[in-house]
């Protein structure tokens, strides 16, 4: 219950800005960098379009054009804003190293690039398509990883570590899903090219490939370096080049 309360983004910006002024507090030479990107913004928004422009910016002029992109995406849709805090939640509820709110937000890449992400997502489908693929671009040079701007990406998602990360046009990613480092998610070379769907709850290790027509069932695991290019059912593990099923519930293998 706590939880849920704290993902609006008002109780979660606040509980943000306790821990930075406790930071900052603490550490007088690290808070000044922390006043700067938590304390100096009246909200959540404010802060996440500062963090996204010094991320994938390489001077002021840039810095602005991106932060301009995400006030315009974050003002035609506040859902994006309740979903940043959604995700920022399931890092801290999944990693265990992390006890507070504030390192992952300043410091953990795959979330940067997953705001990026939602950004270009909001600006394909308002047909800004040059802005789009700019942020996918510079997300991919600067932070490495690469997600098109047509994929489909739910809530409480964490990309663990992130570096390497490719998930192409059109995939689908439910909620709740972990991605490791140097995953690739997206079309074969085979016909149809349709991409993979990921359902909810799903765990995919570091160095994993998911190609083609393919669904990932719910609460599937994907292990790491395996090649999943066939179906997944929900709440198997997958293991190995080619992928093999192991530990599937029964329902599974009865379907």
């Amino acid at each position: 219950m706590a939880e849920a309360a704290m993902a609006g983004s008002d109780g979660l910006w606040q509980k943000v800005r306790d821990e930075a002024q406790r930071s900052a507090n603490a550490d007088p030479v690290f808070g000044k960098a922390v006043a700067g990107a938590i304390l100096a913004h009246d909200d959540f928004a404010a802060a996440l379009a500062d963090l996204i422009g010094r991320r994938l910016a390489s001077n002021a002029t840039e810095r602005m054009r991106f932060m301009a992109f995400c006030r315009a995406a974050f003002r035609g849709e506040p859902d994006l804003i309740e979903a940043a805090g959604r995700d920022l939640l399931a890092i801290a509820r999944r990693d265990p190293a992390v006890a507070d709110l504030l390192p992952p937000l300043l410091h953990y890449k795959g979330y940067i690039a997953l705001r990026a992400w939602r950004v270009s997502n909001w600006l394909w489908r308002h047909d800004h398509r040059d802005a789009a693929l700019l942020f996918q671009n510079e997300a991919s040079n600067l932070l490495q990883v690469s997600i098109h701007p047509t994929a489909s990406i739910g809530s409480a998602v964490y990309l663990d570590h992130a570096t390497g990360i490719v998930i192409g046009a059109d995939v689908v990613v439910g909620d709740d899903v972990t991605i490791l480092q140097n995953v690739s998610i997206g079309r074969s070379s085979e016909l149809p090219a349709r991409s993979p769907r990921i359902g909810c709850g799903v765990y995919i290790g570091a160095g994993a490939s998911i190609l083609g027509d393919i669904s990932i069932g719910d609460l599937a695991k994907i292990g790491a370096g395996t090649v999943v290019t066939s179906d997944v059912p929900a709440g198997c593990t997958a293991v190995g080049n080619p992928a093999r099923l192991t530990n599937c519930p029964e329902s599974a293998l009865a379907a």
